[in-house]
């Protein structure tokens, strides 16, 4: 093979467990493993790319990848890590997810070439649709038992936990029988013998280990990952606006890229050996780099640049990057009338806006009416007259007086002003 693919996961921290002999497994020829994936939604997230990036490997080290979309199993729910049932999804809803999660996966994973490893994708909706509920029980159900499945953490925190006052339908309590299955008839069709995953995916992907030895004697293999931490403790994966998509409909590039940009050094250092192919050596030249200068943030800046560009394009990336320079830039009046609405509004996300009418900004809008009078930005006018006193204010970042009126040529895209009240106040005017 080309590379170890275990040893690849172990100096980049992504390897959890390993079931024993899978390394040995893996260096003796091409082996097929899968990685499934949750189709709840029409976009994964970034909490997703680890096991993405796990097949992505998988494929580098000259394997074969097999992305697993949940049809059947997104239909159930899986209790691992979870306190309440999830809402159920129809089969339209879940056909038109598949598609976009294989979109986003060509981004790391190739599915089109003529390779022998040339990833493929397979939703388990297309065995599990046609099989009975009594042939189920009577040809998978009777290969494990009930004290099997009750000895899973998954099984036993989610009985167990004072919060859930329901309990655990007997639909969830099968899950990890129909995701064992999976295994299985993966195992049989194409040959895969290895599954990976999150760590707490180890009890689902054990049961479809059993099941291959005991319905076919055979023998398959188990991977998991570490589960990502953040070091203050704050959840991988959370903006303040909920989770980091990898739809750009969902998270936009910028936000997208900021998230990254804004990474403490620690995490930075653990996130660019998983979330990048970088090697080893030219991650420890940015490291050494990064230690000589910390405030020029160059681990921040190469991690976010990888990923975004991954993730999305380099044209996202620089349009992402241009806009996150722009609130520094010395020439910001030049500079921001450069940016699209879209991004001009992801750059300025949460700051302050009022509306002025296209009528007053005819006339000329003088500075008390747009800093308080008209827009109540500042508490009152002599509060506004006392900051232009005190050479405090800026209309698009350039430094204006009392008798400094607003018009149409300081618009930004025809409807934008940006008003500064020194370094850390901004307000956003908009023409309607």
């Amino acid at each position: 093979m080309a590379n170890n693919f275990v040893e690849e996961l172990r100096w980049r921290g992504m390897l959890h467990t390993e079931m024993p002999g899978t390394e040995e497994h893996l260096l003796e020829q091409m082996r097929s493993a899968y990685v499934g994936f949750d189709p709840t939604a029409d976009s994964l997230h970034i909490g997703n790319l680890v096991p993405i990036m796990l097949l992505a490997h998988y494929q580098r080290c000259g394997h074969k990848p097999v992305a697993l979309v949940g049809g059947a199993t997104g239909m159930i729910g899986d209790p691992s890590g979870k306190s309440s049932e999830r809402n159920l999804l129809n089969e339209d809803t879940l056909r038109h997810n598949q598609e976009a999660i294989k979109g986003q996966l060509s981004h790391f994973l190739d599915f089109t070439s003529a390779a022998k490893n040339a990833a493929i994708l397979v939703n388990n909706y297309n065995w599990m649709k046609d099989f009975s509920f009594l042939e189920f029980i009577r040809d998978v159900g009777k290969h494990i038992t009930v004290n099997y499945m009750m000895a899973k953490d998954s099984v036993k925190n989610r009985i167990s936990a004072e919060s859930t006052s329901d309990g655990m339908s007997f639909t969830e309590f099968t899950y990890q029988m129909v995701q064992g299955y999976d295994f299985l008839h993966l195992y049989k069709t194409l040959d895969c013998t290895l599954q990976m995953g999150g760590s707490d995916q180890w009890g689902n992907i054990t049961t479809g280990t059993e099941l291959i030895r005991r319905v076919n004697q055979g023998k398959g293999y188990a991977i998991t990952c570490p589960l990502i931490t953040k070091s203050d403790g704050s959840k991988f994966g959370k903006s303040e606006g909920g989770n980091v998509w990898l739809d750009a409909n969902r998270t936009s590039p910028y936000k997208f890229y900021q998230y990254w940009l804004n990474s403490s050094d620690e995490d930075s250092e653990k996130y660019i050996k998983i979330f990048t192919f970088l090697t080893e050596d030219e991650i420890k030249a940015i490291v050494a780099e990064h230690t000589q200068a910390p405030h020029l943030r160059v681990l921040q800046k190469r991690l976010a640049k990888k990923i975004t560009t991954m993730v999305h394009s380099e044209e996202e990336f620089l349009n992402a990057e241009k806009a996150s320079g722009i609130l520094f830039s010395k020439t910001f009046n030049e500079d921001i009338r450069t940016l699209n609405e879209k991004l001009f509004l992801d750059v300025f996300e949460g700051v302050p806006q009022a509306e002025i009418s296209k009528i007053d900004l005819a006339e000329g809008i003088d500075m008390i009416g747009a800093l308080a009078d008209k827009t109540n930005f500042l508490k009152s006018n002599s509060e506004a007259r006392r900051a232009l006193k005190e050479n405090a204010i800026s209309v698009n970042k350039d430094k204006v007086t009392a008798d400094y009126k607003i018009t149409v040529q300081d618009l930004i895209n025809d409807k934008y002003v940006v008003l500064n009240k020194g370094k850390k106040n901004t307000y956003i005017l908009k023409v309607v």
